[in-house]
């Protein structure tokens, strides 16, 4: 490496299921180069208008699709590629960079995307969750899975502003997090009470480790203001606030998790942008575990990955569902805004 290269990191991490997400197709170039146009369209377009045009020409781009191809199915996600690009240029990439950075940097980049994950931890996410989490009778004890760096384990530390109608948390330096109503919805006068709380992530993102909370700028996508700073300070509150987020997986160490939670309150499951990641056989088994388990389920996921869920009128966002079967409110995969849908 040069001297102006981000040294890669070697840790602790276990590498996600790299069959994770696959994509279908008789021809996976063609496969990928959709995946990135769908990407543009969808998910970039509006929000972000570098990562809208970066994707459109990985879409048309032989060498880089080249490279994707030689990466399990799994490990192919723009958002992963972007911000392994970003982690090691320290800045957002064009095209020609990440071209150059395929013929020159390969091996390192390469590194980085099969030991990182899409982690994104918008703590924003908190604002669209609030609502439900309010009905439910406090004290809680949450137990948050994909947890990430857990900053979405902190919805009583954090204020809120829903249109100029605010929340108080419990700690007055936690960024506000702003969201738009769509619709009226049920706010709480105050944060929920939370006694207990708990993460499960295959890999933790530990925010009191600067390459960690790197990573996670990284994965910000350029042109979205705001999410940077606020992102630091929700680090800082998870360092004022430590949560334990454990190595684990969501079959295999939900059930102990949950045992260890204390019955003096409700004790909710939740996970937001998780169940992607995570192949349709097992979220069948992982709607089965959670369902036989004493617990009240938030699901914060699109609406195709619940496929055995209705969520019909759910065209933009994402759906938030609880306990397998009732739609509460569409939610703004960020945490922008909130479109209450339940009876209140």
């Amino acid at each position: 490496m040069t001297g102006n290269e981000r040294p890669v990191v070697h840790s602790r991490r276990h590498v996600a299921n790299p069959d994770a997400g696959g994509m279908t197709g008789i021809d996976p170039r063609l496969a990928t180069a959709d995946n990135y146009r769908r990407f543009a369209q969808r998910e970039a377009a509006g929000r972000s208008p570098a990562y809208e045009s970066l994707a459109f020409a990985v879409a048309d781009d032989p060498v880089v699709l080249g490279y994707l191809q030689s990466l399990p199915s799994g490990k192919r996600q723009p958002n992963l590629l972007f911000a392994a690009a970003r982690y090691l240029l320290e800045s957002v990439p064009r095209i020609g960079d990440l071209r150059q950075l395929i013929l020159e940097q390969q091996d390192g980049l390469r590194t980085v995307m099969m030991d990182r994950r899409t982690q994104t931890n918008e703590p924003a996410r908190c604002a669209t969750l609030l609502p439900a989490l309010g009905l439910l009778p406090q004290p809680l004890a949450l137990i948050e899975v994909g947890a990430s760096a857990g900053l979405t384990l902190l919805p009583d530390r954090y204020a809120y502003d829903y249109d100029g109608v605010g929340v108080a948390g419990a700690d007055h330096a936690a960024p506000t997090l702003h969201c738009t109503l769509r619709s009226p919805a049920p706010l709480p006068d105050h944060a929920p009470e939370v006694v207990w709380r708990r993460g499960i992530d295959l890999n933790p993102l530990d925010p009191a480790d600067d390459e960690d909370v790197l990573w996670l700028e990284c994965l910000i996508w350029p042109g979205e203001s705001g999410r940077v700073d606020r992102l630091h300070r929700a680090v800082e509150a998870a360092r004022r606030c430590p949560v334990p987020v454990h190595q684990g997986d969501l079959l295999d160490d939900l059930a102990t998790m949950v045992a260890e939670a204390p019955r003096d309150g409700t004790v909710v499951v939740y996970h937001s942008a998780v169940l992607a990641y995570v192949d349709r056989d097992k979220r069948q088994q992982f709607s089965q575990l959670v369902r036989s388990l004493d617990v009240t389920w938030l699901s914060n996921e699109a609406p195709a990955v619940l496929d055995w869920v209705p969520a019909a009128g759910i065209t933009e966002g994402f759906a938030l569902i609880q306990d397998g079967e009732h739609l509460l409110a569409e939610t703004d995969p960020h945490g922008a805004w909130l479109r209450w849908e339940a009876p209140r």
